[in-house]
This record gives C-alpha cells, sequence and structure tokens, in this order.
C-alpha cells in the first residue's frame, strides 16, 4: 500500500464537495456569504491590497464559512432531537446562529477596515 492512495483522496474530494454544494442548495446564509466572498476577492486584487490584508480577509472569509458549514451540521443534528428531547434544541439552534453572526459582523468590520483607505483613496483622486 502506498502513503498517498490517489483514489481514496478523490474519493474525500468528491464527499467534501456534495456536503458544500448541499449546504449551498439549502441554506440562503450561505449562498449570501459565498457571493459577499467572491466580491470581496475580487476587490482584494482589484484594489492590488498588500499581502497581510489579503491574509487577514481570505482568513475571515473562511471562518464565516466554516462556521455556516458547522451550523449546517448542528442544525441537522439537533433537528434528530428536535423538540422530543430537550428544550435546549433550540437553544443549540440559537447559539450557533449567533456564533455565524457575530464572526459575519467581525468580518464586515475587518473589509471596513482594510478597504476604507482604498476607496477614500479612489473617490478623491476621481476627477
Amino acid at each position: 500500500m502506498s502513503m498517498l492512495d490517489v483514489r481514496n483522496l478523490g474519493k474525500s474530494f468528491t464527499y467534501a464537495l456534495k456536503g458544500i454544494r448541499r449546504v449551498a442548495k439549502e441554506e440562503q446564509n450561505f449562498r449570501i456569504q459565498l457571493v459577499v466572498a467572491v466580491i470581496v476577492v475580487v476587490f482584494m486584487f482589484a484594489f492590488d491590497l498588500r499581502t497581510p490584508e489579503k491574509a487577514l480577509l481570505t482568513m475571515a472569509i473562511v471562518l464565516v464559512l466554516v462556521l455556516e458549514l458547522l451550523n449546517s451540521i448542528f442544525e441537522r443534528m439537533v433537528d434528530i432531537l428536535k423538540p422530543r428531547i430537550h428544550h435546549y434544541v433550540e437553544d443549540i439552534k440559537d447559539i450557533m446562529a449567533g456564533t455565524v453572526l457575530v464572526a459575519s459582523v467581525g468580518a464586515l468590520l475587518i473589509g471596513c477596515l482594510i478597504f476604507w483607505p482604498y476607496f477614500v483613496k479612489l473617490v478623491i483622486s476621481s476627477p
């Protein structure tokens, strides 16, 4: 057996992409976050941001998307229990949604802090 089994690796990627597609198909917030992520990436290169700024924005994007995927996992897990097992099911869903909201607001603030000087420069330099 070799160290790297390409077939198993390919299957792993296939399953992972299948999961991401399912969340993108079923969760409106994830689709919105993907669209915003694409816009941010376009702006990153249009404004020729410095590497640390690109890295920070990329980390913020990944954090929000990962938390949204985790939120989807938690929702599915607790839906199995809901509501017959415990009243905490609703709390778990609300707290996880709040977690994604906090990360999204943080990412928005990071984006504003990074892009603001570039937008100001663009407006000032326009005729």
